[in-house]
């Protein structure tokens, strides 16, 4: 479980990641799913909290040089996400994108307490597709 955890935290960080592989073969092996869904929710929803303290504390740094973002391509992203609001955190699940909304909540110092709320939400229900979608597709091959 411990593997599961840190393997969903790397996940959702920018770190390059694959917790669906660990879900699938703990779920294989007879782990109780309620245990799987809490430790990958968990875990998961940490990391994109580390990715939202990037953002907060990444704008600070933004007239550096080396900053990877342009500040024209900030004052983009910033509208874009002003203009969907913090419920496109409901999409921080999804690859690629969702760590940028992630890092994009932080940047825009959305309040902690919802921020959470909105990714919690989203990687519990994506880890509980991926649950009931292992009862039917992995069962067999188990």
């Amino acid at each position: 479980m411990l593997t599961l955890f840190l393997v969903a935290l790397a996940s959702a960080t920018l770190l390059p990641g694959g917790s669906e592989v660990w879900l699938a073969r703990q779920w294989c092996i007879g782990e109780p799913p309620l245990l799987l869904w809490l430790v990958a929710t968990a875990g998961n929803s940490l990391g994109s909290m580390v990715n939202v303290a990037l953002g907060r504390y990444a704008r600070r740094f933004q007239h550096q040089r080396w900053f990877p973002v342009s500040s024209r391509n900030l004052l983009r992203a910033e509208r874009w996400y002003r203009r969907f609001g913090e419920w496109s955190l409901l999409l921080s699940w999804a690859p690629v994108v969702g760590d940028a909304l992630v890092v994009m909540a932080g940047v825009l110092r959305l309040v902690w307490w919802r921020a959470t709320l909105l990714i919690v939400v989203a990687k519990g229900a994506r880890y509980a597709l991926l649950l009931a979608l292992a009862q039917v597709w992995l069962a067999p091959l188990c």
